[in-house]
């Protein structure tokens, strides 16, 4: 298959360059495709063949290409191919699992004694923020049903009764904002002489994250909290700083599980007085895991050189690295591979074919990339452009292999819901495409109802679903096909951080106006009030989503959990601008960390 690009179109930001069509040659392809008929709901696996000698029915004439001058790949193939770390023995996991043993011992010690309840709550804490949780699951349950009927000592303690709230409300048990009124006044206020308890303040801030809807409380609490942490000026402990201001930075509950596993084990190890085998279980489980999302990326790495796209669209953002970190927000632990990996390949072609739609492709070509995926027949290959065909052949069958597995592990036919969200995925892509070419500017709710979609919010995360190989049954599967709240919630949250982080820079290329705008030019205001006006939006939708932890859902609770961590993912990387487009910023550092450098263990 020809497949030839003039590059010149990435030499300048906003450029226009006049491109030739692109290059047909006849030649026969073989493809190995999962060949997928949407129309007939059939599913097989089987060769076929390409056959390019007859010409396109589409025959571009010269055509004008943007650029948005993207910054190169910074991850190269041979690096990757390097990765390792010296934690992958089986001395390693032995003395992983002895140090497992003893923490377990540690947290049953504390549900025997009556009067550790709060010890009993901080070392929960601690495990969970050490990225330890997965090992401790059941420990840590248990720990938490103990504690419902046994905290009497603790309920005049602010740090105690905020801590219990977090942890409760993050694990799905219903706790009423009620247990907070002991520390506030007539008027619902929360009592002055709390400014001096800062531990206390600190819980009760984080405490707030978890708020429903309707909880003025809790809303009260965090105005009271951020403002109290942010006038500290006596000296405190230099530990507890260091936590405050983190917190200040971004809260617990919107943060990657695993960018702060990191940062929470060096802020252990400065700390006096940690259970030494904790940290060290901390450690050593953080680089054994490492060692497994090592040969994850590498494998990936191998797979999209393979695939030959960043040579073929080199207009396109080569971000496959970036978008494992996605996968790895998502499922970390070391169970999720054949997720992390498949989850990967589609995060990096919906990526690609972004930039397709908003960068390369006339409005055209961008029908029928639509329509191809709509038919989602491989021979709708032949009516798109040359420099469209790999790329429509490598999402076909990605998702197409994800559609095999199910059905050889299950024995259900998920293909009608995959059309679904394929459907929806590609005419939100179009529309936005139709925005663009004919200068339309839609309401904020017109924007955000379609945005929030063309992030790939529903299709990332129906297919994260099957791809935690769960039991499906047919109530789970008619509630994803409902576009339910979980998915609805996490994708607006998902296209605001999103826009909040990358608006100024895409509208320097040119692109349609996002949700900023949107509400800029509706209500005639500046960017700093829109933007305030935004995060507040997110924040208020996050009300949402932490009401969608306490009730009863068709779907896994594991499934809910990966939607959250899809959230606190868009949080960390868009909390700085484009944490997924611009490679060598924060991202950077979190990639070294994550992916790279092994944490020592003494």
């Amino acid at each position: 298959m020809a497949l030839r690009l003039n590059s010149q179109f990435c030499s300048q930001r906003l450029s226009l360059k006049k491109q030739v069509p692109l290059g047909r040659k006849s030649q026969n392809v073989a493809v190995t495709a999962y060949n997928m008929d949407m129309r007939q709901n059939h599913i097989c696996k089987a060769p076929i063949e390409i056959n390019e000698r007859r010409t396109s029915d589409y025959n571009p004439v010269e055509i004008e290409r943007r650029s948005a001058d993207y910054k190169p790949n910074i991850w190269e193939h041979d690096f990757i191919q390097t990765l390792k770390n010296e934690y992958t023995g089986e001395a390693h996991v032995r003395r992983a699992e002895d140090l497992k043993n003893k923490v377990r011992y540690l947290l049953l010690d504390h549900m025997h004694d009556e009067k550790s309840s709060l010890a009993l709550l901080e070392l929960i804490s601690d495990i969970e923020r050490l990225g330890l949780g997965y090992l401790l699951e059941k420990d840590i349950k248990r720990g938490l049903n103990f504690l419902k009927d046994n905290d009497a000592e603790m309920k005049q303690s602010l740090h105690a009764v905020a801590l219990k709230f977090r942890l409760f409300k993050q694990h799905g048990f219903h706790v009423s904002q009620d247990v907070f009124k002991i520390f506030t006044d007539a008027e619902g206020k929360f009592m002055d002489h709390l400014r001096n308890d800062v531990m206390g303040i600190l819980s009760l801030y984080e405490a707030s994250y978890l708020s429903l809807e309707g909880e003025d409380i809790l809303d009260e609490a965090k105005t009271f909290a951020q403002r109290h942490l942010k006038d500290i000026k006596e000296n405190i402990d230099t530990n507890l700083a260091e936590l405050v201001n983190h917190a200040l930075d971004l809260p617990l509950n919107q943060r990657i599980i695993r960018a702060e596993t990191r940062w929470y084990i060096d802020a252990l190890s400065r700390k006096r007085g940690v259970n030494s085998n904790l940290l060290e279980l901390a450690k050593l489980d953080y680089n054994i895991v490492q060692a497994a999302h090592q040969k994850d990326v590498i494998h990936m790495s191998r797979w999209w050189k393979k695939l030959g796209l960043p040579k073929k669209l080199p207009f396109a953002r080569n971000r496959l690295v970036e978008c494992f970190l996605w996968s790895v927000g998502v499922a970390y632990e070391p169970q999720h591979t054949f997720l992390r990996q498949e989850l990967t390949k589609l995060i990096i072609l919906l990526t690609t074919i972004d930039d397709i739609y908003d960068i390369y492709a006339t409005y055209e070509e961008a029908e029928l990339f639509s329509d191809a995926v709509e038919r989602w027949d491989v021979n709708a290959v032949e009516q798109l452009p040359d420099y469209m065909k790999l790329c429509f052949l490598a999402l076909y069958n990605t998702v197409n292999e994800i559609a095999y597995d199910t059905l050889k592990e299950n024995g259900l036919n998920i293909i009608p819901c995959l059309r679904k969200t394929l459907v929806a995925q590609f005419k939100s892509f179009k529309l936005e495409a139709k925005w663009f070419h004919t200068g339309y500017k839609p309401t904020l709710q017109e924007y955000l109802d379609n945005a929030c979609i063309s992030l790939g919010g529903p299709l990332v995360l129906v297919h994260s679903y099957f791809l935690m190989r769960p039991e499906i049954t047919k109530e789970a599967l008619e509630y994803l096909e409902s576009y339910p709240s979980l998915i609805r919630w996490t994708s607006l949250i998902l296209r605001l951080t999103d826009d909040l982080g990358t608006s100024k820079a895409e509208l320097e290329r040119g692109d349609v106006p996002k949700s900023i705008q949107c509400y800029m030019h509706e209500n005639d205001v500046n960017e700093e009030v829109a933007r305030k006006y935004i995060r507040h939006l997110t924040d208020e939708t996050w009300k949402k989503i932490n009401a969608e932890l306490l009730v009863d859902s068709p779907v896994p609770w594991a499934f809910v959990k990966f939607a959250v961590n899809w959230i606190r993912t868009a949080e960390t990387t868009y909390q700085n601008e484009d944490g997924h487009g611009v490679p060598d910023k924060e991202t950077k550092t979190r990639v070294l960390s994550l992916l790279v450098d092994p944490i020592p263990v003494a």
